[in-house]
């Protein structure tokens, strides 16, 4: 190599800060056996889940038990906060349409109108304190959209969602008149969910 003052030599790469780096996403794989009795859906599923790096583990579990309550063999995961322009879930149908979009959190409301334009149905789902206040803000600006449907999930007794994460899961999920159960064989969360509209 040859140095600006034209002798050679060797010059070291150029150091990069933390900013330079991609964060990678971290891989959790989970079979899921669901027994959905108020959908006659029993099934078991191989899920691969790729942690976004700004991502909880609650978001992450949240994201695993909506794949339960809608599951199906087109559903799959989306690219979610990796990629705004994809929900965290949706199911296609064979042509390509998209049949459910659904979206975890408070989706700015811009988002979830152009996904009512794109889907027959869309789901938001929110999990923690923020769902009800930004449902109040967001339900005027979403009023016309006749095919959206918002749910609050609530976590009951002692086992939260995010204390179910592992990086290899064993988990099971149980949905019957409305109550669901997400557990992994020695914990178990009771979930509930509140239909805002």
């Amino acid at each position: 190599m040859t140095r600006a003052d034209g002798q050679r030599g060797y010059h070291p790469a150029p150091a990069y800060t933390f900013e330079h780096m991609a964060l990678k996403a971290t891989i959790f794989k989970a079979q899921l056996q669901i027994a959905d009795m108020d959908r006659n859906y029993y099934a078991e599923h191989a899920l691969t889940l790729a942690r976004h790096p700004s991502e909880t583990d609650e978001r992450m579990m949240v994201r695993l038990l909506v794949f339960a309550l809608h599951a199906h063999e087109q559903l799959a995961l989306g690219k979610g906060l990796s990629d705004p322009d994809e929900p965290d879930l949706w199911r296609k149908d064979l042509t390509g349409q998209i049949e459910e979009w659904i979206e975890l959190g408070q989706p700015d409301e811009k988002n979830v109108i152009r996904a009512c334009g794109r889907s027959a149905q869309v789901f938001v789902y929110g999990f923690n304190r923020a769902a009800e206040p930004w449902w109040q803000l967001a339900e005027p600006k979403l009023a016309r959209a006749k095919n959206l449907s918002v749910r609050r999930i609530s976590v009951s007794g002692d086992v939260s969602l995010a204390a179910l994460a592992q990086r290899t899961m064993q988990l099971n999920c149980t949905i019957q008149d409305g109550q669901v159960w997400l557990g992994d064989g020695e914990r178990t969360a009771a979930i509930e969910l509140l239909t805002l509209r």
